[in-house]
């Protein structure tokens, strides 16, 4: 475990706190683009919870104050947070970690999609840190490598919808939050050629591929 980051997980939440701020950048619902934060938070939701005629916006920000999160990146799950999977890489001295929560009732292939509307909310959900600090740009480029990573492993998992033709690559609602120290000296690139590029990509295609196995497995 990375002493720098706790994870607690009481359902309904699962929540990071990292051990100082950090520049982060994510399309999360509450808290989107090149923010700072230090908390990370997963909210699960029952079916039931997400109406038609619900404003999404204004009902997590609205949880996430309840919990005294409001200055958490949140991310918001059907799956059971308890089936979070925390993975670590590290080469030549360049770590990365990430915490993944993956559901597929709502996967798509990229480039087409289903037409008929998900039965249940599912979504991939991924949280990952670079222990070196990074550049706007590198931050970016990482977070890149999430979405590769995040999407081989889905890829070889082979999972297709009920009346699907061809595999899914992701869901309709998945997130990235891409995380980075911000003191030190920042790194200017993060891409595959990279000792940490290396390892993110290692730690999300594991976590990822173990997330989306358990998934696939409790379902029968």
């Amino acid at each position: 475990m990375n002493p720098l980051l706790d994870i607690r997980c009481e359902r309904p939440w699962l929540v990071l706190r990292l051990a100082a701020p950090h520049r982060m950048v994510s399309w999360s619902l509450n808290r989107p683009g090149l923010v700072e934060a230090s908390t990370i938070a997963w909210r699960q939701v029952a079916t039931d919870e997400l109406t038609a005629e619900l404003d999404p916006a204004a009902w997590f920000a609205s949880e996430l104050a309840t919990a005294g999160l409001e200055g958490a990146v949140g991310l918001i799950t059907a799956r059971d947070v308890a089936s979070h999977v925390h993975r670590a890489a590290e080469v030549e001295g360049a770590r990365a970690d990430c915490v993944v929560t993956a559901g597929l009732n709502n996967g798509e292939r990229v480039g087409s999609r289903h037409p008929a509307a998900p039965v249940m909310a599912g979504t991939v959900n991924i949280f990952c840190r670079s222990a070196l600090p990074l550049t706007e740009a590198a931050l970016l480029e990482a977070a890149s490598l999430v979405a590769q990573a995040r999407t081989v492993a889905i890829m070889e998992a082979g999972y297709r919808r009920p009346g699907g033709r061809h595999a899914v690559t992701g869901t309709g609602t998945d997130c990235i939050v891409m995380a980075a120290p911000m003191s030190g000296a920042p790194q200017a690139y993060a891409g595959m050629h990279t000792a940490i590029g290396e390892a993110i990509g290692a730690c999300v295609h594991e976590a990822t591929r173990i997330a989306v196995a358990s998934w696939i497995a409790a379902r029968g």
